[in-house]
């Protein structure tokens, strides 16, 4: 069901993670994506892999949270490392029919691929989404931005609106979940037959899902209205943002952290991409 993907959903707690400055976990979030993207072996992998566990252990995290996380990217998953097995190509010829060859560098290189994946939405979910609040993460970012607002960027603008499409998330989901449900009480039905065909029963899904839509920014737009929003101007923040000595310890850390597996890529051999 629809209703147990979490994704953009905030968990409240009182670990390390959410009591982090959410500046400091948007700087670590950028440092961890970079680290995923520079790990080029099997072993980098497996460590961002523990790194991303370990993440979800100190956010206090259950393991079918971040099942139900992982739940919108299977398809993903699966596409990607099925064409990257066809895709690579190597020594090892393992599996030959007509044109096509599948190599044992291949599967290497489509588990590889499936691990980035995963480890990317683990990692960015906990530190952005599981353990900071819209409103931390609407503050975080505008302040981490601040001095680009000195050539004209609308900073307050774009964090807004981030924040926004991360808050509604979990309420279109929810809201396709219901539409889904109420057509199939009228006899839809969305899980038998060929592709084509389910693909075709979801068509009748789109329009009140957009007229819904349409019909909540309205209402968020008159809200926004009503309370005399009228954007950065003379906006003042009611939670003043400040970093503490814990939040410096978790940035070294991570740095630390991210060296280390970047060391791993580079100087213990093995499996590369």
């Amino acid at each position: 069901m629809l209703r147990d993907v979490t994704l953009g959903q905030y968990i409240p707690g009182n670990t390390l993670l959410h009591k982090t400055d959410p500046r400091m976990k948007l700087i670590i979030s950028i440092l961890f994506i970079v680290a995923v993207f520079l790990a080029k072996n099997i072993w980098a992998m497996l460590a961002l892999t523990v790194l991303s566990f370990i993440l979800v252990f100190a956010a206090g995290l259950k393991a079918k949270m971040i099942v139900k996380t992982l739940k919108p990217i299977i398809f993903v998953v699966i596409f990607t490392s099925v064409i990257s097995i066809f895709w690579r190509t190597g020594e090892n010829l393992i599996f030959e029919f007509w044109k096509i060859r599948i190599y044992l560098e291949g599967i290497i290189y489509a588990i590889l691929i499936a691990l980035r994946i995963i480890v990317l939405v683990m990692g960015t979910s906990v530190l952005l989404s599981y353990t900071t609040s819209p409103i931390a993460l609407t503050d975080g970012l505008e302040q981490l931005l601040s001095p680009l607002k000195k050539i004209k960027v609308p900073v307050h603008d774009f964090s807004m609106i981030m924040t926004i499409a991360l808050r509604f998330i979990p309420t279109l989901i929810e809201e396709t979940d219901r539409i889904m449900s109420a057509q199939r009480s009228r006899g839809a039905d969305f899980s038998s037959g060929s592709l084509i065909k389910r693909a075709k029963a979801l068509v009748p899904i789109f329009i009140p899902l957009f007229a819904s839509l349409i019909r909540r920014a309205d209402e968020l737009a008159i809200a926004m209205e009503c309370r005399c929003y009228v954007g950065d101007n003379g906006r003042t923040s009611m939670n003043k943002l400040k970093y503490s000595p814990r939040d410096f310890a978790v940035l070294i850390a991570f740095v630390g952290l991210c060296a280390g597996v970047v060391l791993i890529s580079r100087f213990i051999p093995g499996p590369t991409f």
